[in-house]
């Protein structure tokens, strides 16, 4: 029952990225449709991998969605767009994509697995896959993920000149905002 409400929550979310009217909006139905997909390999107990897209999904959509708020002309990028463009062109190739694909799943021959055996499934696949992956490069495959991060803080505090607290003081009570510029602007 969770892998179709995953499914289908990945399906509306995954919609919902074309059918939103901004950019920050379609950025967090995009989160949610990860989300939801990496709550599906949770369910086939690949827990690192699952963990692994939760946090780096929830990681890349926010900071995009934080130099959308810092960089885009319009307002936070909430101001109305549409996300398609050459509608017809894309929709050709979406339809062609999932033909070819759905056709690969039918005609190709796939392996098959002798029942009941255990002979060649790995105790762990879960280190195997990691291994596989990543082999003796885990240890600097975690710091350099750490630097990368201390990295996109670092650039995001350097980026503004004032803090969170300069506006309306330490205290929060200053009657007008001190604004380099009227209007409330910041």
């Amino acid at each position: 029952m969770w892998f179709w409400v995953c499914a289908v929550g990945a399906v509306v979310t995954g919609i919902a990225v074309f059918r939103v009217g901004s950019m920050a909006r379609a950025t967090f139905a995009l989160l949610a449709s990860f989300l939801f997909a990496a709550a599906t390999v949770l369910l086939v107990e690949l827990t690192y991998l699952g963990v692994l897209v939760i946090l780096m999904m929830i990681m890349e959509m926010v900071i995009m969605v934080v130099f959308m708020v810092m960089y885009m002309m319009n307002p936070a990028g909430l101001m109305p767009m549409t996300m398609v463009h050459n509608q017809k062109g894309s929709l050709a190739i979406a339809a062609g994509t999932f033909a070819v694909l759905a056709a690969g799943v039918y005609l190709i021959d796939w392996p098959t697995s002798r029942a009941g055996s255990t002979a060649g499934r790995p105790a762990d696949p879960t280190m195997q896959l990691g291994a596989a992956l990543m082999g003796p490069k885990m240890l600097t495959m975690i710091v350099l993920g750490l630097a990368l991060f201390a990295t996109i803080v670092a650039t995001v505090v350097l980026a503004t000149h004032r803090g969170r607290y300069d506006r309306y003081g330490d205290r929060l009570d200053r009657e007008r905002p001190d604004d380099p510029v009227r209007g409330g602007i910041g």
